[in-house]
């Protein structure tokens, strides 16, 4: 039994576990012959634990922690107070890292697994967010861990999803698109599937929209009629109101109309056409996303074969109805919503295994990565959209003379400046001192097939080198900044290579310039009076472009420096030449 490897989806609003038997995958169901396990944790103060449906039925009387992975990998300030300074989660009078509420979700499938395998169980793959970030992905592993389960895989949820929709499909050829809406994640990817190979060719989509926004906006919009301020409400109060919320959306998707009850408070009576309302902001942000994922991929709309919805929110009517305008063509509804992640996940599980052997999965980093570069550009090193695992390193240089060491600053984004992009660390290397240019670094970036990057650098003298674990960095790619992020990368293109341009000129410049002077005091007295007037010219043009920030000028002055100082250079290495020979002949 310990060969076997399970798949587990960690959803934000439930969660499921299976296994592949027989070459099929299933998923496995408790006691009670649930296959659905709510990702809902209460902690007693004697220190008793219960998760799920036993969690739930405390919910109103006390407090239950939900929805937890959307707190997993982030910073207080990223999550609107629901984390204390600490990262942590308070929780009547204890205080728990999301990962440690999330193991207490995984320990329950975990048992449920081994209870129908009859073994133990501990390995696993677990599906996350394709736009989880290295933080978020390091977080699911550590939570993994903590529930006694060795995680070989973190696994895309939409890539699970294609995973379980092309499993039976595996003779064909087909570009398909996944979009996958659940309690708090959103996520598209285009996916080409030819002759058991999954290839991820793109991807996009937000950490922070899902079905507890909807129930946000509506019980916001009840509360309001009601007169009732939601902010203002106690925690099991608000737990009520959302409850109530989540209950009404989903009639929605049957009925056109549903009544919203508040006991003690009163009842309003919401339309299909009122809660599609609210919805029009959350579905203009995802066909954003549908439309970068299509033109990051290159592909159609004409020529995707499908469009495979999965995920609980896209049962509701207005999605559908978004996606068929997108994408040109009815979704495919084939999929379980709520099982068909983990059933991928089984597969690759399944895979890893060795149990199925007729797949081949490529994923893909969903942003670039680099690192910052004298002139604060960002120089990119694996461009987002590449297949993972993948590795790509480069060659850099002191910048100064007596340099004991370089400052390497991890950058993630789209953007030409290092200041416009997204920080994941920094560390410092050390190196042998040695003249300006003469020292080399090396830094490699790899991304594991989980997503996670790890960067090597190595001074190339001692071959020494420093490796760092891009894991704990908290940046926050939701929807609404990493669309800024790619639009303005378009709308800024023309200024950003304007920078750009600029600044490796002024590195020129910053050369040329006390290279210049030194020649000239050199050999300055060997030029006729009209090539010195020429080099001093073109030198103040530099000088001159360099202090207003004008990149043509400045790009036309250096280049006018170098063309100027052309003779001079020969008069430099003429004499040397000369002096060389001389000191032979004695």
């Amino acid at each position: 039994m310990s060969d076997v490897i399970v798949g587990i989806d960690l959803g934000t609003t439930q969660s499921a576990v299976g296994v592949v038997e027989s070459g099929f995958p299933i998923l496995l169901a408790d006691e009670e012959g649930e296959r659905l396990v709510p990702s809902a944790v209460w902690f007693g103060r004697d220190g008793e634990v219960e998760v799920g449906r036993r969690a739930l039925r405390r919910a109103g009387v006390d407090e239950v922690v939900t929805s937890v992975k959307s707190l997993m990998g982030r910073r207080s300030d990223e999550v609107d107070g629901r984390l204390t300074v600490e990262g942590k989660v308070k929780v009547g009078a204890g205080e728990f890292l999301p990962e440690e509420i999330s193991a207490e979700i995984l320990k329950e499938v975990k048992m449920m697994a081994e209870e129908r395998l009859d073994g133990e169980v501990v390995k696993a793959v677990i599906t996350v967010p394709a736009y989880f970030h290295d933080g978020q992905r390091a977080a699911t592993k550590r939570a993994g861990e903590l529930a006694g389960l060795e995680v070989v895989r973190i696994l895309s949820e939409p890539t699970a999803a294609a995973l379980s929709y092309g499993l039976e499909r595996l003779g064909e050829e087909a570009r398909v698109a996944v979009f996958d809406l659940g309690g708090g994640t959103f996520d598209v990817s285009i996916l080409e599937m030819r002759e058991g190979v999954f290839e991820v060719v793109a991807t996009a989509g937000d950490t922070n929209l899902g079905g507890d926004d909807f129930d946000e906006a509506l019980a916001g919009w009840v509360a309001e009629k009601l007169g009732v301020d939601l902010g203002e409400l106690e925690v099991l109060d608000r737990v009520k109101w959302l409850g109530e919320a989540r209950r009404v959306k989903h009639v929605l998707s049957e009925e056109d109309e549903a009544v919203f009850r508040m006991p003690f408070v009163g009842e309003v009576e919401v339309g299909r056409e009122d809660f599609e309302g609210m919805m029009g902001g959350f579905l203009d942000r995802m066909e954003g996303a549908c439309r970068r994922a299509l033109l990051d991929s290159g592909v159609e709309v004409e020529d995707l074969q499908a469009v495979v919805m999965v995920g609980g929110s896209s049962r509701i009517p207005v999605v559908k109805e978004r996606v068929k305008r997108v994408f040109g063509k009815e979704p495919d509804l084939s999929q379980h919503p709520d099982e068909a992640i983990a059933r991928g996940a089984a597969i690759q599980a399944g895979i890893l295994a060795g149990t199925v052997r007729e797949v081949v999965l490529l994923d893909v980093t969903p942003l670039s990565l680099g690192i910052e570069t004298m002139g604060g550009l960002m120089n990119v090193l694996i461009p987002r959209n590449t297949t993972i695992p993948c590795k790509a390193g480069e060659m850099f240089t002191n910048a100064a003379d007596g340099q004991r060491s370089m400052r390497v600053r991890v950058l993630q984004g789209e953007r030409e400046l290092a200041a416009d992009n997204w920080e994941l660390g920094v560390f410092e290397v050390d190196f042998v001192s040695a003249r300006r240019g003469q020292a080399r670094v090396g830094v490699e970036f790899r991304i594991d097939a989980d997503g996670i990057l790890s960067v090597l650098a190595r001074d190339v003298a001692t071959g020494e080198d420093v490796v760092v674990e891009i894991g704990s960095a908290a940046v926050d790619v939701g929807e609404a900044k990493v669309e800024q992020m790619v639009s303005e990368s378009v709308e800024f293109a023309f200024e950003d290579m304007n920078a750009r341009v600029f600044e490796e000129a002024k590195l020129k410049a910053d050369e040329l310039l006390p290279a210049v002077d030194e020649a000239l005091g050199v050999a300055g007295e060997l030029l006729s009076g009209e090539e010195r007037s020429e080099i001093v010219k073109a030198r103040d043009e530099v000088v001159e472009a360099v202090e207003q920030r004008e990149t043509a000028a400045l790009k036309g002055a250096v280049e006018r420096l170098d063309q100027a100082t052309e003779h001079l250079a020969a008069l430099i290495v003429e004499r040397a030449t000369g002096a060389f020979f001389s000191g032979s002949d004695d």
